[in-house]
């Protein structure tokens, strides 16, 4: 009888678990958990030696790139252009290379190197090269399939190329090709077929990673096209709400949206470069519509990134290209609580209660401790290996800083 017992008990469970969607177990991805810009760190050191935190190891000639690494419990991946293919390396924790692959055709007709941060997904590993193929790699560095998203759908890149560091959702991994046939797309992760098609909007692509948002029971993706920001079910691709960014910006100087949205508590916030204002979205319980909450023209950073810490935005302002402040400004209320000189723009994460900013044009890396009233530098030090812009954001994983430049790759102890 507790036989019997036992064995209904176990094909309940296996008929239960059949009926489940697909896990994620292992995610690792663009800009850390939920895509934050917060990695979940503890135990890391609130001050730096005077010439900065150790350095344990670096590399060089891993390929012209600005995307940053992605660093799962044994295996260190990052993309690089080498000629005119993009190449994902991957490298063991001590900077050793354990396989290179070549994944698809770079872009090559200015800033050439790639942007694409491997998106890390139970074994696999999703990657849109800069000439548009999107592919899954895996963990062994072999091809399991690979499509040209951009071919498929007749769009074009914008004049900066691709840079996009694949969504997975569930059994999906979600590309923005753009144009007049799909706004979005989503191919099944383990053999590469279409699952849905986004309305088109007959709007070019962007330069944004969309965001994964869960409410009232719905999973909805967020992104912006080339006009509008737009909420579509993850479920079936079905746009439920767009929004007139361009109206509520008065219009942008340029349309080169590259900043991953932030998310919390029912409020979607929009922020990018260019003069385009920041935008607080406020969603439905169930996120079938948004409405506006509240508009700050300071917050338009340019592809730094934003980490949002208790009721405290922190980013930077674009006042040209080649120069911009550093930013804090409330999340209630959208308030602008200050903004501050540092030798320029940049991108921002943060690990353990503090921030972590890097520069663009010169390389130096502060360590910062958050707060209202200004910002805060408690330690800084400088890269100098590698070429190029600092535009690879830094990753910190296990008590390591990871910081990109070019084809070089630095890795420092941050752990007390």
């Amino acid at each position: 009888m507790i036989i019997n017992l036992l064995r209904k008990t176990l094909i309940s469970i296996c008929l239960y678990s059949a009926i489940l969607p697909v896990s994620i177990a292992q995610l690792y991805e663009w800009r850390g958990p939920d895509r934050s810009g917060i990695y979940n760190e503890n135990g890391l050191l609130k001050e730096w030696p005077e010439n900065g935190p150790e350095i344990l190891w670096k590399l060089d000639g891993l390929g012209d790139g600005y995307s940053s690494v992605t660093v799962t419990d044994n295996t260190i991946y990052i993309t690089g252009r080498k000629g005119e293919t993009d190449v994902l390396t991957a490298l063991s924790p001590n900077g050793k290379i354990k396989w290179e692959t070549v994944y698809g055709s770079a872009w090559i007709n200015n800033h050439t190197g790639t942007r694409c941060t491997p998106t890390y997904v139970n074994g696999n590993l999703f990657l849109v090269s800069g000439g548009g193929d999107i592919v899954c790699v895996d963990s062994d560095g072999k091809i399991k399939w690979s499509k040209n998203h951009y071919s498929l759908y007749e769009s074009s890149p914008l004049m900066f190329g691709i840079s996009e560091s694949p969504l997975v959702v569930d059994n999906m991994v979600i590309a923005s090709p753009g144009g007049n046939k799909a706004s979005l797309v989503a191919f099944d992760t383990e053999t590469g077929n279409v699952v849905w098609e986004a309305e088109p909007l007959n709007e070019g692509p962007q330069y944004v990673n969309p965001k994964l948002i869960e409410i009232g029971g719905r999973k909805l993706i967020a992104t912006l096209t080339s006009k509008y920001i737009i909420g579509v079910d993850a479920a079936d691709g079905k746009l439920l709400w767009k929004v007139d960014y361009d109206k509520l910006s008065g219009g942008g100087t340029r349309k080169n949206h590259a900043t991953t949205p932030v998310y919390r508590d029912g409020y979607l916030l929009i922020a990018n470069g260019y003069d385009y204002t920041g935008v607080m979205l406020k969603l439905s319980s169930d996120g079938s519509s948004a409405s506006v909450a509240w508009l700050n023209r300071d917050l338009d950073p340019h592809h730094g990134g934003i980490v949002l810490l208790g009721d405290q935005i922190y980013s930077t302002s674009y006042i040209s290209n080649s120069m911009g402040d550093w930013v804090c400004v409330d999340w209630k209320t959208g308030k602008t609580l200050w903004t501050q000189r540092w030798i320029n723009k940049g991108s921002i994460i943060s690990a353990d209660g503090m921030l972590y900013i890097m520069e663009e044009k010169s390389g130096n890396v502060a360590l910062v401790r958050p707060g209202t009233e200004k910002l805060d530098i408690v330690s800084k030090f400088m890269v100098t290996q590698g070429s190029g812009p600092y535009w690879a954001h830094p990753v910190i994983s296990n008590g390591r800083l990871y910081i990109r430049h070019g084809g070089n790759l630095m890795v420092y102890s941050i752990k007390k």
